[in-house]
């Protein structure tokens, strides 16, 4: 009845961070549409790309046994991901677009080491316990990457630049696989996720406050943190030149 239950709930872990990771389908036709990223921040994409990674591997049988259903919903998040990456960097500003490329080839690098140290020098428990590890570290970043959005909403009290559905799913996503983690005695599962689900609760009650702060107001405020950060700043962005 465990395994069943367990089983169940992995399920639901599926199909939850299967929307999770199409959520950001409207937040990227806004870019394409616009031709800009505007104030989104790449960062969340780049390390949800990493946990990807690092999670589909660590779900293996030969690193993790029993553990399938965590490597192929993050096998296909890393594909979903890779895609919206690429997108941010096409019509990213040039400092911008130069960070989130930084970010995308160290990513690719830390996960080709975490693969080949498990691989050629690792086995058993040591590969499972170090893969755990590299997954569960990462996976924490990836949750609270979304913390620079979080920091521009109670600056500007506007929820534009963080999607309901987003931070909704992360919610929903964590606290399914915190159960999973928990049913299957799994640290590296429970720990990261339980995270998540309470960073995911802190994005909700924070939309709940400043959900009617979309408009006029929040772009303002945006604007105005903008001119801050730009007081000498004469050209037009480079994401307004693409155009």
């Amino acid at each position: 009845m465990g395994d069943v239950v367990h089983f169940v709930v992995g399920i639901f872990g599926n199909a939850f961070a299967l929307f999770l990771f199409l959520a950001p389908l409207i937040t990227f036709k806004r870019i394409v549409k616009k031709r800009s990223t505007e104030q989104f921040s790449g960062v969340p994409y780049v390390m949800t790309l990493l946990n990807c990674l690092l999670s589909a591997w660590y779900g293996m049988p030969f690193v993790s046994p029993n553990n399938l259903l965590v490597s192929t919903i993050n096998g296909t998040g890393a594909v979903i991901e890779i895609v919206y990456v690429l997108i941010f960097i096409l019509f990213a500003p040039k400092k911008e677009k130069t960070k989130i490329l930084g970010l995308f080839t160290l990513v690719l690098t830390v996960f080709a080491m975490v693969v080949l140290v498990s691989l050629l020098a690792l086995h058993g428990n040591a590969r499972k316990l170090f893969c755990g590890i590299a997954a569960t570290v990462f996976s924490i970043i990836m949750y609270g990457s979304p913390l620079t959005i979080i920091r521009l909403v109670i600056k500007t009290k506007s929820v534009e630049f963080m999607p309901f559905f987003l931070s909704l799913f992360v919610f929903l996503c964590g606290t399914s696989w915190f159960i999973f983690g928990l049913l299957g005695k799994d640290p590296f599962v429970a720990v990261p996720n339980g995270f998540g689900s309470g960073l995911g609760a802190v994005q909700l009650i924070l939309y709940a406050i400043y959900r009617k702060n979309k408009g006029a107001g929040g772009e303002e405020s945006v604007e105005m943190e903008k001119q801050k950060a730009k007081p000498h700043q004469q050209k037009p962005s480079p994401a307004h030149e693409q155009v």
